[in-house]
């Protein structure tokens, strides 16, 4: 009879062992081993009307080099060092971080402690059990379900670090941007008030032909008005400083305040800018590098829903000293066991089913997400490198003309001192000077903020 017993042993034994066998060959088959690759994706055209044979790209440049002001600089360092969302999105690696440590403590055993104790008295005898003990479970992966969800941990640490980098570049390219426009402000505002000096001249000098009869009210009415028109501009001008001010103060986590800050003249950025090959905003974008991490956690938790399908191998055991019934004259012994289960879902096939699909299809959004991010990148290249070409040559122009009308102005001034040319000439001549140093201001700072567009496009450095 026990010759019986254990031949079926063996031959439940042998049946587990070749059940466990074909599983995991089976399960090289159904890739739930299989590591995460990147799809296909069109890179080429990316760029529209730009060489990309050069691979020397903006992106590899550090926002030190980039932005050489040194008021703006402390500015940056102040808010990659306080800023609410960063700060935030560095908690958000450590999360990651500690959930993958706790991923890769999945393949080691649990063990705990658990010592009991009691006493108790029946019919005069006193009786006292211990029993100080340790236990240990251990799941055996060969099913893919710890490693799937190791790697799907690492995926997510990754996902979490380039959105730091992603959340870190738009903090510099934020400030650089709020940064300049207060000094763009700082020009409008200069140039506005130079312009109401001139109105003001032109009111009383107006007055003034008219007491000579050379001039007349409606002249004098409208001097007048646009006088008045300058001085709200003026203070809408000042509004607008105090708002970006208070606004680049919040975003450096800080109480609103007076921003310390150079002139709109003195900044100096590459005459050239390179934006190297489609290809590397692959590495570069932290945005794009997020959605394709994304992407991998989205397949590594395909391939946990699939390793649901098959058993689960357990190992649990325990060790421990007992004074083996109680009686406190029984001596003290060690108790072992070990035992090991193999369980095969078998009623909630459905679920499993449901939940494959449900992960096949968020993968498959994953991958429509990664694509469109690589486009949506590409685009934003483009528009920030045709504005800054753009804003380039309209600088180029407004200074030509300028130059074209101070002369102008001079020459009017000229031809009233020594001939009977109207004082409104000259006012005219004056104003669109003036006009075109407004443009000209303007023009500057689109052709500033399309190199912090195109340093925040290209995956800037840090």
């Amino acid at each position: 009879m026990a010759v019986v017993d254990e031949r079926r042993f063996r031959m439940t034994i042998m049946k587990h062992t070749i059940l466990i066998v074909s599983a995991v060959l089976s399960l090289s088959g159904c890739g739930v081993y299989k590591p995460y690759s990147r799809p296909q994706v069109e890179t080429d055209g990316l760029y529209r009307d730009v060489p990309t044979e050069d691979t020397v790209t903006m992106a590899t440049l550090s926002w030190r080099e980039l932005f050489t002001d040194p008021q703006l600089q402390t500015l940056v360092e102040e808010g990659l060092e306080r800023n609410t969302d960063l700060r935030i999105a560095r908690l958000r690696v450590e999360e990651a971080e500690a959930v993958l440590k706790n991923a890769r403590l999945s393949y080691l055993p649990s063990v705990s402690l658990n010592p009991e104790g009691g006493i108790g008295r029946y019919d005069g005898v006193t009786t006292k059990t211990y029993n100080l003990g340790a236990s240990a479970v251990w799941e055996i992966d060969i099913f893919g379900k710890v490693t799937n969800a190791k790697r799907g941990a690492r995926a997510a640490l990754e996902s979490s670090r380039a959105y730091e980098q992603a959340v870190q570049t738009r903090l510099v390219a934020t400030v650089a941007n709020s940064y300049y426009t207060l000094l763009m402000l700082d020009r409008q505002l200069a140039v506005n008030e130079r312009t109401l000096a001139t109105w003001e001249k032109s009111v009383k000098v107006l007055e003034a032909l008219k007491q000579a009869g050379k001039s007349n009210d409606a002249a004098v009415l409208q001097a007048r008005a646009n006088r008045m028109a300058l001085e709200s501009s003026v203070l809408a001008l000042r509004r607008s400083i105090h708002e970006t001010e208070n606004a680049l103060s919040v975003l450096l986590a800080m109480s609103p305040a007076a921003i310390e800050r150079g002139t709109l003249n003195g900044q100096r950025f590459p005459e050239e800018v390179s934006v190297g090959v489609p290809l590397q905003l692959l590495a570069n974008r932290p945005d794009v590098r997020q959605a394709e991490y994304n992407l991998a956690q989205a397949f590594y938790a395909v391939n946990a829903a699939r390793a649901a399908f098959y058993p689960s191998l357990t190992l649990s055991g325990s060790l421990g000293w007992t004074n083996n019934g109680g009686a406190v004259t029984n001596p003290a012994a060690w108790l072992a066991n070990a035992v090991g289960s193999l369980v095969q879902p078998l009623f909630n096939r459905g679920t499993n089913r449901a939940n494959l699909k449900i992960a096949k299809a968020r993968q498959e959004e994953a991958v429509l997400l990664f694509r469109q991010s690589l486009l949506d990148a590409g685009k934003e290249v483009n528009n920030a490198l045709t504005a800054w070409q753009t804003a380039r040559q309209q600088v180029e122009i407004a200074g030509s003309q300028i130059t074209v009308l101070r002369e102008a102005v001079r020459k009017t001034e000229l031809l009233m001192r020594h001939s009977p040319t109207n004082y409104l000439e000259v006012l005219t001549a004056q104003q669109s000077l003036l006009a075109a140093e407004q443009a000209e201001a303007q023009a500057r700072f689109a052709e500033i903020q399309g190199v912090i567009d195109l340093y925040h496009a290209l995956g800037g450095g840090m």
